[in-house]
């Protein structure tokens, strides 16, 4: 008998071993490096675009010319939205509705779902600024319904610094490749994936008009461990309101120069000793690329796409330039200019209720 107990304890000791031992990684590629795969997402550098969602031309509520596909196509990992309450409907829209309505949110997470299941080995974020304050549960419904709580990642804790996240491998093997962050009302205890972003990340100043610097201007926590978040796009005061300026975006996008996303990282990157988390940026298709040229360079890989990115929308019935966003610029000059008067006084108004 004791010879046979030992026998059967020998047949099941690889079994043991097996069910003890850490799986083995899968990723082989982490958004489009293998260089990255090992990389805590707490030091990796992310590009984002402002208001995602806000897509079009000849509009001054608008801050991208491409849908969020195209976006996530040519590169983009974090999806910045502004949520509303529209009868009772989590909306995206732009200040207010009646100004830029850019559809129901759970019509836009169809779309991220569509795009996470075509592209296994990417993680992406999405950056949530809950203006009318739903409670998280109101976003957990839209998320199963759309079927993104299943791979949406929960952090250990409600805040963790930036040096204990997991790493881009270790999410893409774990299926939960969907870093969500929301600026207000998060509730670790109801919806622990929506991770609240103001004790996790630190953030720069927005609606800059002249020129951009590194001092902490939202946080609800250390600033020093914290990930953070540089708003690199610049606006144009228009009767009053602060509105995209895209007759300078190719220098606001460039890898260096006056007021460039370059010079702003840099500057970051000397003054916190270590490279933003997330930079968030309009009309991210001017430049040709250097938004993401910035980016890899920061996460010391090559920034060598098979295939270019897209260009620049013609606008008011003008030509694409041949260079991506060198002729168009002066097009965009009278972006929205029929849209300016109504643009001022929905603005006032709605900002006034």
């Amino acid at each position: 008998m004791l010879l046979l107990s030992a026998l059967v304890a020998f047949t099941l000791l690889p079994l043991a071993f097996v069910a003890a031992s850490p799986p083995s990684r899968r990723a082989t590629v982490c958004n489009g490096s293998p260089d990255l795969c090992s990389r805590s997402f707490g030091n990796v550098t992310f590009v984002g675009t402002h208001d995602s969602y806000a897509v079009g031309v000849n509009n001054l509520a608008t801050n991208q010319d491409y849908n969020i596909t195209q976006q996530l196509k040519d590169g983009i990992r974090m999806l910045q939205v502004q949520t509303h309450n529209q009868s009772g409907t989590i909306q995206l829209c732009h200040t207010s509705c009646p100004l830029y309505n850019g559809g129901p949110f759970s019509t836009y997470l169809a779309t991220v779902k569509s795009w996470l299941d075509a592209n296994p080995n990417e993680v992406l974020s999405i950056l949530i600024v809950n203006s009318d304050n739903f409670p998280p549960s109101d976003y957990d419904a839209v998320y199963k319904s759309a079927g993104l709580d299943v791979v949406s990642y929960t952090p250990t804790s409600a805040s963790m610094p930036a040096s204990q996240w997991p790493t881009l491998g270790s999410l893409i093997d774990s299926g939960k490749r969907l870093i969500t962050f929301m600026d207000a009302n998060a509730n670790f205890t109801a919806v622990p994936y929506i991770i609240d972003e103001f004790t996790n990340i630190w953030e720069t100043a927005y609606d800059v008009t002249t020129t951009f610097d590194c001092e902490v201007n939202r946080t609800n926590g250390d600033p020093s461990t914290q990930m953070y978040l540089i708003n690199h796009f610049l606006d144009v005061m228009l009767l009053g309101e602060p509105t995209p300026d895209p007759s300078a975006a190719n220098q606001t996008n460039a890898v260096s120069g006056p007021n460039s996303l370059g010079a702003q990282f840099e500057l970051c990157a000397s003054q916190q000793g270590r490279n933003p988390n997330f930079i968030l940026v309009d009309f991210y298709e001017y430049g040709g690329g250097s938004v993401f040229e910035v980016a890899a360079t920061a996460n010391g890989v090559s920034y060598s796409p098979a295939i270019p990115i897209a260009t620049p929308l013609p606008q008011n019935g003008s030509s694409p330039s041949s260079t991506p966003g060198s002729s168009s610029n002066s097009a965009r000059d009278l972006r929205g200019w029929p849209y300016l008067v109504l643009f001022s006084v929905l603005a006032t108004y709605f900002g006034n209720i």
